[in-house]
């Protein structure tokens, strides 16, 4: 089993920074891929970063230019640097780990990122 154990979210103004980090244990797998994705009320869940186990990043084009996401491999924990934020980002932020190849997804519990305006 995989356990990811979310932190770094809060209450922020516009123009403001968060950095949420996520922490894996339990049995993993390279290669992978580290994933943040959000999901705000009434909306689907979606991709907001990525990075694999090789570095390779991802970022929706709503995001591009003002997060980043770092990983490490030591630690097995991917970061999320986010900036200028915007009330648009509000929303719960989840992490995900997907072990290649067997395509095995875990989910971390979330964490709320409100922006205000």
């Amino acid at each position: 089993q995989v356990q990811l154990v979310e932190s770094g979210g809060g209450l922020v103004h516009t123009g403001g920074s968060l950095r949420l980090s996520c922490a894996a244990s339990g049995i993993l797998f390279s290669p992978n891929t580290m994933a943040w994705y959000r999901q705000a009320p009434g909306k689907q869940r979606d991709l907001v970063a990525s990075i694999t186990s090789d570095g390779t990043t991802n970022y929706a084009d709503s995001v591009k230019g003002r997060f980043t996401i770092v990983g490490d491999n030591a630690k097995d924990t991917v970061y999320l640097q986010m900036n200028s934020l915007k009330p648009e980002d509000t929303a719960v932020y989840y992490c995900n780990r997907r072990h290649w190849p067997a395509n095995v997804n875990y989910w971390g519990q979330g964490t709320q990122v409100t922006v205000s305006s």
